[in-house]
């Protein structure tokens, strides 16, 4: 329990200190003494502040006790591979719902709260077919297209993450209360923030980098020129993610932002097969088939890894030469295809011992 909450303590502490934050992790110091360390060099002097944070880090359990709200801290072998890699992980994750949803291959579908009949549609049909392959829907439980995309998620059967810009317990917009049951019963709702944050404005854009970084892709419908989706999908490239879009009227200015991805040289989505194309994915027979006379010859990155022993993402980015963004994707793939098996601890195992 003191470790877990010494990472609430961490996630308490100013988001731009992240960074800091995720490379001390990554360097193995413990979070007790990368708190002190944050602290003593830019509040010198102020004794009263650690005490201050680890009261407020006590709070946040017990209201996530009281919630049925689970924290997933760094250091958790539950803790999502695909958002280790950004450059500014959360400390903690607080989830409603099932927390294995965070492992599974996902997509992300954002685009206008102020969405046409035409967006709505397009955002339902395409996390409805997605869900039915097997994709993970992740979206912003907003109006508009983002609610759009997990009712299309669950009415495929598939599973959703709804992202928040608040305390995991704090729905917003209200009128989401009944769609965020449902999430929680077919997926997972996650919050950075701790139990209890209301939906302040800052919160919106900060909670984009998560939308995209837990997705292999970020699929983008009627974003204007100013629209927030557009920070998603720069979030996205910054992560060595996939960007595509969904092209719409030339007379309303709603599409700008989405034709001007395009025009960047973001991939044209007509339909779910779009993106599963775009992914490497098998759409002839269904996304995760293979068959026993596949004579294709070793995968690469399949060959970096030794069946029954498990490897962590650097050894294998190592072997294979590819950045971490760009071998997530692959050993997605490749656990979809069912010949790589995800193990405690963010690791991956080769179980296909006959390709």
């Amino acid at each position: 329990m003191t470790d877990l909450s010494d990472f609430v303590a961490l996630s308490l502490l100013p988001i731009w200190s992240w960074l800091t934050v995720a490379e001390r992790l990554r360097a193995g110091d413990p979070p007790a003494d990368i708190l002190c360390q944050i602290v003593d060099r830019h509040w010198p002097g102020q004794s009263g502040r650690i005490p201050a944070i680890h009261a407020g880090a006590r709070d946040a359990l017990a209201r996530a006790g009281a919630q049925k709200i689970a924290p997933i801290p760094w250091s958790d072998a539950s803790y999502p591979v695909a958002l280790t890699t950004i450059v500014d992980p959360p400390p903690v994750l607080w989830t409603r719902g099932d927390v294995a949803t965070l492992s599974t291959p996902s997509v992300a579908i954002v685009g206008a709260r102020a969405a046409s009949p035409y967006g709505l549609s397009v955002a339902e049909h395409l996390a409805a077919d997605l869900a039915a392959s097997g994709v993970t829907v992740v979206s912003g439980l907003a109006r508009g297209v983002d609610s759009a995309a997990h009712r299309g998620a669950l009415s495929g059967r598939g599973l959703t993450v709804a992202v928040l810009g608040c305390g995991a317990d704090v729905i917003y917009p209200p009128e989401h209360r009944a769609l965020a049951r449902d999430i929680e019963q077919h997926g997972v709702i996650i919050s950075e923030l701790v139990p209890g944050t209301p939906p302040l404005p800052p919160f919106f854009p900060q909670r984009n980098r998560i939308i995209s970084g837990l997705s292999r892709a970020v699929v983008v419908i009627e974003a204007g020129e100013k629209s927030g989706s557009l920070i998603t999908a720069r979030c996205a490239l910054e992560q060595g993610r996939d960007v595509l879009a969904v092209p719409g009227n030339v007379l309303s200015g709603r599409n700008r932002g989405a034709h001007g991805l395009l025009r960047d040289g973001a991939k044209i989505v007509e339909s779910a097969d779009d993106i599963l194309e775009e992914l490497g994915m098998s759409t002839g027979t269904g996304v995760g088939a293979r068959s026993g006379s596949d004579s294709r010859p070793l995968d690469p990155v399949l060959a970096c890894l030794t069946p029954g022993e498990p490897s962590d993402l650097d050894a294998i980015a190592e072997r294979s030469g590819l950045s971490t963004a760009r071998l997530l994707p692959r050993l997605f793939e490749l656990e979809m295809r069912g010949v790589v098996a995800r193990v405690g601890g963010g690791r991956f195992v080769r179980v296909d011992r006959t390709c």
